[in-house]
């Protein structure tokens, strides 16, 4: 049965399921077809020819192809948050309240306001926006790109987060198989009757390939019994896994592949704990590659025009989905298959208007079956078709003879041969080699492991396919020792010779389209080769070819025989382009899987993160680290507001900071010091033991690398320090210099980060609150625990600890540091003993600000371009001992007068508000590369100056302490007056962190 709508919707016949009717809509009209239609089929069966625009002209296009290799019938589906652009309508499995929009027109597809491009295409020609936007070049960022980013683009993304999740998965086995047509179930059946393990990848939802259009017969059994039977078989191998809506997009080394699982894209929504998509990494022995192949349109006068369409697309509308796209049907063909296409219309009732055919004889049987149903068979070719948005009109043919003939037919189907699939085969800088007796080319110099079959070989009979797949998949077996029975060769009586005249294009006044979505014509190709650009690399950028989303499946060819002809070179003289993965467009978020929002790395929570997070603590990533940025509490109105009220907490009595964070590295063994000597400015092997020292490492060229300080625990035990962000980049750097650089020094080392959890304890209280924590008997005065002293000490609760007074915010301070599993009980005892004392806990921001103040660098600073020197470090550098990057740091560009040194920057005007990033220039010059002295690193507001202060970098920034200059933000717009000065604006004496 058909449903009212379905107009084009035969009455018997197909694969659909007619008794589950399912609802959909297409711009917003009401349609319905059947279970086991795609999108296209019931847009086909439902009589509609317009489905698209295309990009640059916006000429009405209708579906070309019944498969992955579609140009123009690319649509918007879904709604919402899951709404997915360009997406193929002939791949979209058709479900009940699918929603589907049709892309790039306004204000509507059959009212398409961008259409009038079409009279400005003799101005569109390829390479256009080369030549036409280059004066007044003024016009270019006011008018030229905007207007060309407001015509870009195909479809619109959803613009809110991807609701759904994304899959990565690995699979092994011996023998891969790409394709279930006849090959690749022979060939999958070969191997699994072999005892190989067998994985057989399938990019629609069922097997079979072009048996479910083409039919057939194999083992005497109809095509659809025979694929039945052999999938059963195949489903009873334990060894052999079947992957159906799986498409094989890419071959790597070491017979690693790529293939993408559509596993629910056919619903409407995945179900739970289902993945929209998964992304498999495919380790295969070997490999078959039997797509098939891909049949080719013919390039001649209105070629886009909705309704014409490929003849095997057709047969698949009419033998699979029992619908026709026409009534009245045309064929222009070069070969023999294209007939197949007039057979099986002529079945399901359509008329045939008539048959152009390029080649001057076609065979008794096909001169029968014209005279038996009363058409005509022209010798010729078509010229142009006439028709608009609603669909073909009239064919006009150029006869053998030099009349011109008229066919009045509502779609013509064409077939200019057969391309086979080569793209997998020739992922590795592969070349594919030319065959003239089918006039396209096949694969050539595969990936190690893997070779092509049947039609991906050039192979186009069915006998051929299933002998060719059956030997590939037990040769596959044998080259890895699988010594059983293959079985039996299934066999095929249709093994017709394939007849082929070439025929790329036909000279034609109306445009012809080689590339459908991207708009090239055949005239664009000639303009490139007068242009100079007749390499294949060459033209496919300067016209665009084969760049859009079918990546030339549909118009390379045709466009290198064009080039070729052009030329006067042959077409393999011309060669191809280089192919490259994917096969076929991934979404992102397939190749992203599990790695997005919260889970695009992996997080590290510090010991104290859970108790913060009670406190509503706000959290910042800082590498992989989730840090508490502030501790915000009731009427705060902002970040500023929590921020300074922490700091000011901190100045004023005590308060606490979890810097677990930094990286920590235990150094042992009896030449510890003569190692960390080498690879840091200053000396370590003379630090006391229970003393910590400040530290800066360089890299091999002079530039600071990392600094933090080192802690002497006993004669051959240091505690090192390194900043968050170079935890794991010191390690392994320090890991290179024991091995590679010192192999004779006795050191070892060990990363410890995780092992610790350590706590920065500030303010003039710090002392009040340590005493309620540590043992009674432990000294903690200036003269029992010194700056800069470091030791173990006992906690109250019996737990063994590690003190170490060591400040960077300017206050008196101690780090304590415990075994990591005691953090979290750390954290609350130091809340709760400190209550008394008013302690404050505060976050990374107030931290930041309190080492602002005190002019201490951090990341900022220490960019990846600075020296100690910059940084006012360089009384550090040890003269009398050789360390990493002392030679270099000595260049005379590193030691230059006029380098940018570190300063301290402040706005004239207290109210301004300083930004990072403003560029520092001479009071009344002007801004410019010329005058540039420098720029703002870090900035705060500081509760101390009661003004926002910062960081710099300055050209000759130490003599310029009190001159005022210039503040340049060019981002912003803004220019403001601002004071250099010195970097220390915290007690430059040192005296309240001395205690």
């Amino acid at each position: 049965m058909s449903a009212a709508g379905q107009t084009h919707r035969l009455a018997t016949g197909g694969l659909i399921d007619r008794d589950k009717r399912l609802l959909f809509s297409f711009d917003g009209k009401s349609m319905d077809g059947f279970a086991g239609d795609t999108l296209a089929s019931a847009l086909v069966a439902n009589g509609v020819k317009l489905v698209a625009r295309s990009f640059k002209y916006h000429r009405p296009r209708g579906i070309l192809t019944a498969g992955s290799e579609e140009p123009n019938a690319l649509v918007e589906l879904r709604t919402g948050a899951r709404r997915e652009p360009n997406t193929r309508a002939t791949t979209i499995e058709l479900y009940d309240g699918l929603v589907s929009t049709s892309q790039n027109r306004w204000p509507s597809l059959n009212f398409d306001f961008l259409s009038i491009n079409q009279l400005a295409s003799p101005i569109f020609v390829a390479g256009f926006y080369y030549k036409t936007f280059m004066w007044p070049s003024a016009l270019w960022e006011k008018l030229y790109e905007p207007l060309i980013r407001r015509a870009a683009g195909l479809g619109r993304a959803a613009d809110k987060s991807d609701p759904d999740h994304y899959e990565k998965a690995w699979a092994h086995c011996d023998v891969l198989i790409a394709g279930s047509g006849p090959t690749g179930l022979a060939a999958a059946l070969a191997a699994g009757r072999a005892g190989a393990r067998v994985i057989l990848c399938e990019e629609d939802s069922v097997l079979g390939g072009r048996l479910l259009s083409d039919g057939g017969t194999i083992d005497g059994l109809p095509a659809n019994e025979w694929v039945a039977k052999a999938v059963a078989e195949l489903e009873s191998m334990p060894e052999v896994r079947i992957m159906t809506r799986t498409t094989l997009t890419g071959a790597f080394d070491q017979g690693v592949h790529a293939a993408l699982e559509r596993v629910s894209d056919h619903l409407p929504v995945p179900p739970e704990h289902q993945p929209r998509q998964r992304l498999w990494r495919i380790v295969a022995k070997r490999t078959i590659v039997a797509a098939g192949a891909l049949e080719r349109p013919i390039v001649f006068g209105g070629n886009d025009t909705p309704g014409v369409m490929l003849s095997s697309a057709v047969r698949t509308y009419i033998n699979r989905y029992a619908a026709t796209p026409a009534k009245r049907l045309a064929l222009f063909t070069n070969n023999d298959d294209g007939w197949k296409t007039v057979e099986a219309a002529l079945a399901a009732g359509v008329t045939i208007a008539g048959i152009v055919d390029a080649r001057a004889e076609v065979s008794a049987e096909q001169r029968a079956l014209a005279a038996k149903h009363g058409f005509a068979v022209l010798n010729g070719m078509v010229d142009h078709v006439e028709g608009g948005k609603t669909g073909v009109a009239k064919i006009v043919a150029a006869l053998a003879g030099g009349a011109k003939a008229t066919l009045e037919a509502d779609a013509l189907a064409v077939s200019g041969g057969w391309n086979p699939a080569v793209g997998l085969t020739s992922q590795h800088r592969g070349r594919p080699k030319w065959r003239d007796d089918i006039a396209a080319f096949v694969p050539d110099g595969a990936p190690p492991g893997m070779v092509a079959a049947g039609s991906a070989n050039g192979e186009f009979s069915l006998a051929a396919c299933l002998m060719e797949g059956h030997s590939s998949g037990a040769a596959a077996a044998g080259d890895l020792g699988f010594s059983k029975s293959a079985g039996n060769t299934p066999v095929s009586d249709e093994d017709a010779a394939y007849s082929l005249k070439p025929l790329w294009t036909v000279n034609s006044k109306h445009k012809a389209f080689v590339d459908f979505q991207n708009d090239v014509t055949a005239s664009d190709i000639a303009l490139a080769a007068r242009e100079g650009f007749q390499s294949v690399e060459h033209l496919k950028r300067y016209t665009t070819l084969g760049m859009a989303t079918d990546q030339g499946k549909n118009s390379n060819v045709q466009g290198l025989a064009i080039m070729a002809e052009l030329t006067g070179r042959s077409i393999p003289e011309t060669g191809t382009t280089i192919y490259r993965p994917p096969y076929v467009p991934i979404a992102i978020g397939a190749l992203a899987g599990h790695h997005r929002d919260e889970n695009f790395h992996s997080t590290r929570l510090t010991p104290s993160h859970h108790w913060a997070a009670e406190r509503g603590a706000v959290f910042v990533d800082t590498g992989l680290w989730k840090r508490a940025q502030w501790y915000p509490i009731k009427r705060e109105k902002d970040w500023l507001v929590s921020v300074t009220r922490e700091v000011k907490a901190v100045r004023s009595g005590v308060g606490f900071c979890d810097v677990s964070t930094l990286g920590k590295i235990d150094v042992h063994g009896p030449d510890a010091g003569t190692f960390l000597d080498r690879v840091y400015i200053n000396t370590f092997s003379n630090l006391a033991v229970g003393k910590a020292r400040y530290g800066i490492m360089l890299r091999e060229d002079g530039i600071v690398y990392d600094d933090g300080t080192t802690s002497r625990l006993a004669e051959d035990h240091y505690f090192l320090t390194t900043t968050t962000a170079k935890a794991g980049q010191v390690m392994q750097h320090l890991e290179f210099c024991r091995q590679v650089l010192f192999p004779e020094l006795d050191v070892q080392l060990t990363s410890v980060s995780d092992q610790w959890a350590q706590f920065s304890i500030a303010g003039p209280k710090t002392r009040d609150l340590l005493r309620d924590i540590v043992a009674p008997s432990e000294d903690l005065s200036n003269e029992g625990f010194p700056f800069m002293g470091t030791r173990e000490v006992m906690l109250r609760g019996g737990v063994k600890a590690r003190l170490f007074r060591i400040s960077f915010s300017g206050e008196m301070a101690f780090e304590i540091s415990v075994p990591a599993r005691f953090g979290d009980a750390l954290v609350r005892n130091l809340m709760s003993a400190g209550e008394k004392y008013g302690v404050t806990p505060y976050g990374t921001e107030a931290l930041g600000v309190m080492r602002i103040e005190k002019g201490h660098v951090a990341g900022p600073e220490l960019n990846g371009t600075t020296t100690a020197a910059d940084l006012g470090l360089g009384k550090m550098m040890s003269t009398k001992k050789d360390f990493i990057g002392r030679t270099m740091a000595g260049r005379e560009a590193l030691v230059a007068d006029d380098r940018q040194v570190v300063v301290g920057i402040k706005p004239v005007d207290k109210a301004r508000r300083l930004r990072s990033g403003a560029h520092i220039i001479p009071k009344g010059a002007t801004p410019g590369p010329e005058t540039d002295d420098g720029y703002v690193t870090s900035v705060c507001f500081s509760p101390f100056m009661d003004q926002w202060i910062g960081l710099g970098l300055v050209k000759h920034g130490r003599e310029r302490h009190g001159e005022i200059a210039m503040a340049h933000d060019p981002v912003r717009r803004e220019d403001y007056e601002v004071e250099i000065c010195n970097p220390v604006f915290y007690d430059p004496e040192g005296g309240r962190q001395r205690g």
